[in-house]
């Protein structure tokens, strides 16, 4: 009967806070990772009238290997590693923020840690050697403190990500874990899926386990590929197409990813209360229901 009472208070205080809309901080690495949750995003602040953060890693120095079609669109040698580092942080800088604004996005919170270079290796990167870890350590509490966020989103820090995505959401993690506030925000790893695909596996980051996946959680999914109007011409992948077709400099997401994903998938991470699955439950049911998605009027 206790846990019958809590479980039904938990369910009666998520379905009021979702009633108001989530606050949510969405945590990344570059100018343009947001893409992998972006529907989500558009849902949470368009149609549940939520509010969605950004707080985003690097400045986007780095990201200039398939920027031959963004040459061409600024006027600048931007595959050239010296012209793309003078310019790409302002170019991807204003692209994110134009992204933002078709998400819905109220705060863009910029780290501005080097964006170096690719590689699967996070040790650079969270040991400090290659970024101020206690600077943004100190812009991370002060944020979580100022704005008591109710879900944290990050990417998915399975080993094949980049070293500078790990780290960001190391940077996520660990902030919650050292916040004392009342409510400690719920955080999710997403990440995209295709109709062809499978839910990848993944319980934990090896030497990380802050990145533990709760075991037994349910996968939280949003379907944007679910149609709508007459004949089913319309569908949310359109949403991810205009916030892709914002990163002109980039053109490896233009070529590989509009249009492509289907799913957004979270995962539940083990640090948080297990009481909260019931809240982020209830949250990516409202996203189901709301907007477009919810049954037409025949």
């Amino acid at each position: 009967m206790k846990y019958l009472l809590s479980l039904i208070f938990a369910c009666l205080t998520s379905f009021l806070l979702l009633a108001q809309g989530p606050k949510v901080l969405v945590v990344t690495a570059h100018p343009d990772d947001e893409t992998g949750f972006s529907v989500t995003m558009f849902k949470i602040t368009h149609e549940l009238k939520g509010i969605v953060d950004m707080a985003v890693m690097t400045d986007g120095g780095g990201g200039f290997a398939d920027s031959q079609l963004g040459a061409v669109y600024y006027g600048l040698n931007l595959t050239d590693s010296v012209t793309a580092r003078n310019h790409l942080p302002l170019i991807r800088k204003q692209e994110i923020l134009n992204s933002g604004k078709i998400l819905g996005v109220r705060n863009m919170y910029f780290m501005e840690q080097p964006d170096d270079w690719y590689t699967l290796d996070i040790k650079p990167y969270i040991s400090g050697k290659n970024w101020d870890i206690p600077t943004v350590q100190r812009k991370m509490d002060r944020i979580l403190a100022d704005q008591n966020y109710d879900f944290i989103i990050t990417m998915l820090p399975h080993a094949g990500q980049h070293g500078h995505h790990k780290t960001s959401v190391m940077m996520a993690l660990r902030a919650v874990q050292r916040y004392e506030g009342t409510k400690k925000p719920i955080v999710l790893a997403g990440s995209p899926m295709s109709q062809t695909s499978k839910p990848m596996e993944f319980t934990m980051l090896d030497g990380f386990p802050e990145t533990k996946i709760k075991e037994g959680a349910p996968l939280l999914t949003l379907n944007r590929a679910f149609k709508f109007k007459e004949n089913d011409k319309v569908s949310y992948k359109i949403v991810a197409d205009w916030v892709i077709a914002e990163y002109k400099s980039q053109g490896a997401i233009q070529e590989n990813g509009i249009h492509k994903t289907d799913f957004e998938v979270y995962r539940y991470y083990d640090l948080n209360d297990p009481k909260g699955i019931v809240k982020a439950q209830a949250l990516f049911d409202q996203l189901a229901k709301s907007g477009f998605a919810a049954p037409q009027a025949k």
